[in-house]
């Protein structure tokens, strides 16, 4: 599925502070490898229904299995048997006599004790990758995780490398058995051991997926095969939010844009975003914070939700709003399959502008096919307009007004809203007090 870099941003999939980002909160990797893999899948989400259904039945079976999943392998083993793979050792004999022992542990003494730090490291990852192939002994699987999992069996079953098996707590004592292992490890299956290593990242990527979904308590969406675009949610939830409200939502060929008003912190944008960030989950096979979720394959999602002006450029905030949207319906109709979200159009020119683009816009996108909209805007008017468009589906989010504060109930309701309440918003902000005591000053 083509994700744009603007998108990605808008949906806070990736941030420069990782903590608020979509994958910090997914991410239960136990490595900095598997971190890094994970990231990799992360950013490319798929757009077959096969290999997306693939991907999910990877993750239940590995989900299936996360009490039988090695724990003695953490990321300070792995960052012990790379740095045990580049150390400048010195070389060690193929023949190795007691003798030869010996002279080596006096010759070299850095290096020596570099092994009896690194071998029982190297066991754990052995070990516990081949914990990691007995958690699916006798299941019948298929896809990647049936080829991966054969690799990693080869890769154990190694004559040189079945050494590893022993018991990690003997080794260090037996100086022979300690040169010889290194010289299996270093020599003769580096990169054998290499390969493992990065086997074990991919694995830690996919555990953390499978954990993502079962911490989080998301639930796998139903890919259903269509030739035109469509989304049912049932209390579909924004996956950042602590105590976030669901939402219910039906859009597809018959209501393929939904007009989205109401006024500021009332729930538009977040309700956006949500939508957003379930489809790409979904299309990484993982799961979604939602009860149930049926949708189609898109092959590609877009925003309008943050455009900034360049100044160095020369470029005005209006110019690249035009521009983004100019980019947008381009996509929009080259016969793909799009999801499109879109907050607040032309902000950045005078509202009687601002209705006219919208209108033009909105009216133009809701005759495409092959695009489901998600619009938000403050531009109530224009929904009069927007009446014979059958394509149209308007909700809004309620805001009560109360003496003394302003009640979001962040429930979609049919229609369209009518709050005004920018002045109360001022006025409860303590700025519309300011404003006046500046007055006051002036006049006397």
């Amino acid at each position: 599925m083509h994700v744009d870099p603007i998108t990605r941003a808008d949906l806070n999939l990736f941030h420069a502070e990782d903590k608020l980002s979509v994958f910090h909160r997914l991410n239960f990797t136990t490595t900095d490898g598997g971190r890094e893999e994970l990231r990799q899948l992360f950013e490319k989400p798929l757009n077959e229904i096969n290999k997306i259904r693939s991907r999910q039945e990877l993750l239940r079976q590995i989900g299936a299995r996360l009490n039988e999943w090695p724990t003695q392998i953490t990321n300070g083993t792995l960052h012990a048997v790379e740095k045990w793979l580049e150390y400048p050792l010195d070389p060690i004999a193929e023949s190795i006599s007691a003798p030869g022992n010996l002279l080596y542990r006096w010759l070299h003494p850095a290096d020596h004790s570099m092994i009896r730090y690194s071998l029982p490291h190297m066991l754990d990852l052995y070990q516990g990758c081949c914990q990691i192939v007995r958690c699916f002994r006798d299941v019948e699987l298929n896809g990647p995780l049936q080829y991966e999992l054969h690799r990693l069996q080869q890769l154990l079953e190694q004559t040189g490398l079945q050494r590893l098996s022993a018991d990690k707590k003997s080794i260090p004592h037996s100086y022979l058995s300690s040169l010889q292992l290194a010289r299996i490890t270093r020599v003769e299956y580096r990169s054998e051991m290499i390969e493992l290593v990065n086997l074990f990242y991919l694995f830690d990527a996919w555990h953390a997926m499978a954990m993502a979904t079962l911490e989080l308590k998301m639930t796998f969406p139903v890919f259903l095969k269509s030739d035109k675009p469509f989304i049912r949610t049932t209390q579909l939830t924004h996956i950042q939010l602590e105590h976030p409200i669901g939402y219910d939502l039906l859009l597809d060929t018959d209501h393929r844009l939904l007009f989205l008003t109401g006024a500021n912190m009332a729930g538009k944008s977040t309700l956006i975003k949500s939508i957003g960030i379930a489809v790409y989950l979904a299309h990484l096979g993982m799961g979604v914070p939602a009860q149930q979720m049926e949708l189609s394959v898109f092959e590609g999602m877009l925003s309008n939700v943050t455009v900034t002006d360049n100044v160095v450029k020369g470029e005005s905030y209006f110019f690249n709003e035009v521009q983004r949207i100019k980019q947008t319906i381009t996509h929009m109709m080259d016969g793909r399959k799009w999801l499109v979200l879109i907050d607040e159009l032309f902000k950045g020119t005078n509202v009687e502008d601002a209705r006219r683009c919208s209108l033009a816009v909105i009216k133009g996108i809701a005759q495409l096919p092959q695009a489901i909209t998600l619009l938000s805007t403050h531009l109530y008017e224009i929904g009069d307009s927007l009446k014979d468009e059958p394509r149209i589906l308007y909700r809004y989010f309620e805001t009560d007004v109360r003496p003394d504060t302003l009640h979001f109930s962040y429930q979609l309701k049919e229609g369209i809203s009518q709050d005004r309440i920018g002045y109360r918003i001022l006025e409860r902000e303590g700025v519309a007090a300011l404003l006046e005591k500046i007055q006051r000053k002036k006049d006397l």
